[in-house]
């Protein structure tokens, strides 16, 4: 088992270098480059006079292929150390900080995958491979101890509820991400238009469609913990600050849904209630070391 847990972690560690190796090339690729062009003038007194203009232009394809495969190699990488961990703890890895965020990561890089399958737009990676990679980062600063498969306290024995209620809210924090990702960048395009971004309406629908998925997942979250906390603590809720912010989280992408299907919100409003929204998210997953509560223990 040691020797599994150990390999774990070098899959890790190799998934996460490709996850910023890949988040320079998709930076790169979709900030742009830089083309000098050298024009010969003619002037009236008969001499010849160079001049140089910087234009900025599309960066190169290549570039935004080879980020993609290195994401599909980080994506690999992490899915084998999740694969092996789950060996190694005859369970999914999602009973505390360091297995929830090691799927996080795979979760959010494979889910951004399908979605640049699905719309063909490279440039989102440019904001999702770095959030990644800042978990990536998170991750290495956890207590080495988190990294030992240990026995589940009482609270999390549940392994049924316990796999569906972690699993669904990595999975609506993953296509959350994606339609922050969105956002951001159809607020980039709006103020700053550029030939090689997408276009606003495809950006406005994708952040739709990745929310469309995250919503009834957190739901689900929702009601699965209420049952699970029923057994383990005897109240389906008791306020506590976890739960409080991921309902609150909940509701916000409930005003975006029903804002846009309602009342016809599109654009600006739109993202700006995306950026929030994930902002709600990142409060959920890390307020605990801030307010404690039932959900402190093991780091989650």
């Amino acid at each position: 088992m040691e020797a599994l847990v150990r390999l774990s972690f070098y899959c890790f560690a190799a998934g996460a270098l490709a996850f910023a190796a890949s988040a320079v090339c998709y930076l790169a690729y979709a900030v742009g480059r830089v083309h000098l062009r050298q024009a010969t003038l003619q002037t009236s007194a008969g001499t010849t006079v160079v001049t140089t203009a910087a234009a900025l232009e599309a960066g190169a394809p290549g570039v935004g292929r080879f980020g993609t495969l290195l994401a599909g190699f980080g994506v690999f990488f992490l899915g084998l150390a999740v694969a092996l961990r789950s060996f190694a703890s005859g369970r999914l890895p999602v009973s505390n900080m360091y297995e929830f965020s090691l799927t996080f990561v795979f979760l959010i890089g494979l889910v951004y995958l399908i979605f640049e399958r699905a719309y063909g737009v490279r440039q989102l990676g440019a904001i999702v491979l770095p959030i990644a990679v800042a978990m990536t980062i998170y991750i290495w600063t956890l207590p080495a101890g988190l990294r030992e498969v240990d026995a589940l306290i009482p609270a999390l024995q549940n392994r049924p509820l316990m796999t569906l209620h972690v699993s669904l809210a990595i999975l609506s924090y993953a296509t959350f991400a994606v339609a922050f990702a969105a956002a951001l960048l159809y607020l980039i395009t709006s103020r700053r238009p550029l030939a090689w971004l997408p276009s606003a309406d495809l950006l406005d629908d994708l952040g739709y469609r990745a929310v469309t998925i995250g919503f009834p997942a957190l739901a689900l979250v929702l009601i699965l913990g209420s049952l699970w906390a029923h057994q383990a603590w005897g109240s389906y809720w008791s306020w506590d600050p976890k739960e409080t912010a991921a309902l609150f989280t909940w509701l916000i992408y409930g005003v975006y849904l029903h804002t846009r299907s309602l009342r016809g919100w599109r654009g600006n409003r739109s993202a700006a209630i995306l950026i929030l929204g994930f902002a709600a998210v990142v409060f959920t997953y890390f307020g605990n070391y801030v307010f404690g509560g039932l959900h402190a223990y093991g780091g989650v």
